[in-house]
């Protein structure tokens, strides 16, 4: 049962300004992923959410370290729907398996420099900005200092997905279902 009553709205019936967005996104990716859906109810979110998106894009991390970022975020904020989804796009862009697999368990991965990655989302999503062992260990690793503050970006972005997700209780679209994840 949702926690609240929020439909997974269609284009036809998404509030005017989500609309065009909505009908974008489908096209991009071929369906519309139901988190989408459960943000059009309140455009500004959906609005957010892409912009915030694009900004986490547009930094120095590679795909693969941003990744890292939203698996580790959306792990240790026990989304079901994100955890699916990121490992699904783990699997699309040909990021090591055993580095997603360790990222869906929780456990170190191997990689030094994405261990430190790893550690330090999960350490400011648990310690709400506290990390400071973690940001040594980071920059140690070979980040540059001003990288925290891109992670803080991708943290932002599953702070948002996630939480609508547990509010929401997003059901998982099929594309993602063979990445099911449970906390």
């Amino acid at each position: 049962m949702s926690q609240l009553s929020l439909p997974l709205v269609d284009p036809e019936s998404a509030p005017e300004p989500a609309r065009t967005t909505l009908a974008a996104t489908a096209k991009r990716y071929g369906f519309l992923p139901n988190l989408y859906r459960v943000f059009a109810n309140a455009p500004i979110a959906l609005d957010a959410y892409l912009a915030v998106s694009a900004c986490f894009e547009r930094g120095t991390l590679t795909p693969g370290e941003r990744n890292v970022v939203l698996l580790a975020a959306s792990r240790s904020n026990g989304c079901r729907y994100c955890v699916a989804v990121h490992s699904t796009v783990a699997d699309m862009q040909k990021d090591d398996p055993k580095v997603t697999e360790a990222l869906r368990a929780g456990v170190p991965i191997e990689d030094q420099r994405l261990e430190a990655l790893r550690r330090l989302a999960e350490a400011l999503v648990t310690g709400r900005g506290h990390a400071e062992a973690e940001l040594a260990a980071f920059v140690e690793a070979g980040f540059a200092a001003s990288q925290v503050l891109e992670v803080l970006v991708g943290i932002a972005l599953k702070t948002l997905s996630n939480y609508t997700n547990h509010i929401a209780v997003t059901p998982l679209d099929g594309v993602f279902a063979a990445r099911a994840w449970t906390p």
